[in-house]
């Protein structure tokens, strides 16, 4: 599902909006998610999951190619957990 599949659903689903008006709906709340997350809150879902940045330390690692160590930097990572409920959905 891409994002323009989302807008559709919405306008679809809603009504009363233009599609104009329901891409910037969409663009909206993933403008706000996306801003939460580089603020590193915690964005919980409800009946859908959680999303945490989390911090990565750097590390050695090793080059698959040519099996030379390389040093891996430090990083922050998007991990997502689903609810109970998605869960559920998901495994019938």
């Amino acid at each position: 599902m891409t994002k323009a599949d989302i807008i559709e659903a919405v306008y679809d689903k809603l009504g009363g909006f233009s599609k104009r008006e329901a891409a910037d709906l969409v663009e909206l709340v993933f403008e706000t998610l996306k801003e939460s997350l580089t603020k590193q809150e915690k964005v919980k879902l409800s009946g859908f999951g959680n999303f945490v940045v989390r911090e990565k330390k750097a590390r050695m690692g090793r080059n698959p190619q040519t099996k030379k160590p390389i040093e891996i930097s430090a990083r922050r990572v998007l991990t997502f957990k689903p609810s109970q409920v998605l869960k559920g959905q998901l495994n019938g």
